[in-house]
């Protein structure tokens, strides 16, 4: 987290001179290639036979569930609007897996309709299900700005749409919308926080 506040605290100058250098911060800075290959959106579309949404009903769709969520509802709606160059929209089946445990990914989705479910597999079989997600949910958020391994799988339970925020699309808006890349980048982070201390009330004692 150290490393993405000092590359947003960058002057415009310096942006521009490290530019080259650092086009690629969050789609491979963080991931060494002896880890594991990473599974980028487009490569997993494929396997889901996602088809593509119009983005400007989607976008409006994602606008009015993120006004209900005390986070995202922070981003103004001039900020959503830029939200829209760098999100892809698709719709996907029933019982697909968006998000597969273990795997190294560099994506996150938002549902905007249907419902996904958030199980983790055990070491010792048993499969946890953690959550049952719907309509304004983030999903792999930890992923996106890591490109590490993913804590459990997301499947969808009916035909849900989705929008999709890839590590590259997240670089571009670092470089071109800095601004906006700080504010989601902040909000991810404190939604982040919440999540990982129910999971960890759920699979042992309380963190403090």
């Amino acid at each position: 987290m150290m490393r993405i506040l000092q590359r947003l605290r960058q002057t415009p100058e310096s942006n521009d001179a490290r530019l080259d250098a650092e086009s690629a911060f969050f789609s491979t800075a963080w991931h060494g290639g002896n880890l594991g290959p990473l599974v980028p959106w487009e490569a997993r579309a494929v396997e889901l036979g996602a088809r593509p949404l119009a983005a400007r009903p989607a976008l409006r769709r994602l606008q009015a569930l993120w006004t209900h969520d005390r986070h995202l509802a922070t981003l103004a709606p001039e900020a959503l609007r830029r939200l829209e160059r760098y999100l892809q929209f698709a719709a996907v089946k029933a019982q697909r897996d968006v998000i597969l445990q273990d795997e190294y990914g560099n994506f996150m989705v938002v549902v905007l309709s249907g419902e996904l479910a958030v199980n983790r597999r055990q070491p010792w079989g048993e499969t946890l299900r953690l959550a049952q997600t719907g309509p304004g949910d983030l999903l792999g958020e930890m992923s996106l700005l890591d490109s590490g391994q993913r804590f459990s799988s997301c499947t969808t339970l009916v035909d849900s749409e989705l929008a999709v925020l890839s590590a590259e699309a997240l670089d571009d808006m670092l470089a071109h919308d800095p601004v906006l890349a700080a504010q989601l980048i902040a909000i991810l982070a404190r939604k982040l926080s919440v999540r990982l201390r129910a999971v960890s009330s759920r699979l042992g004692p309380q963190a403090p």
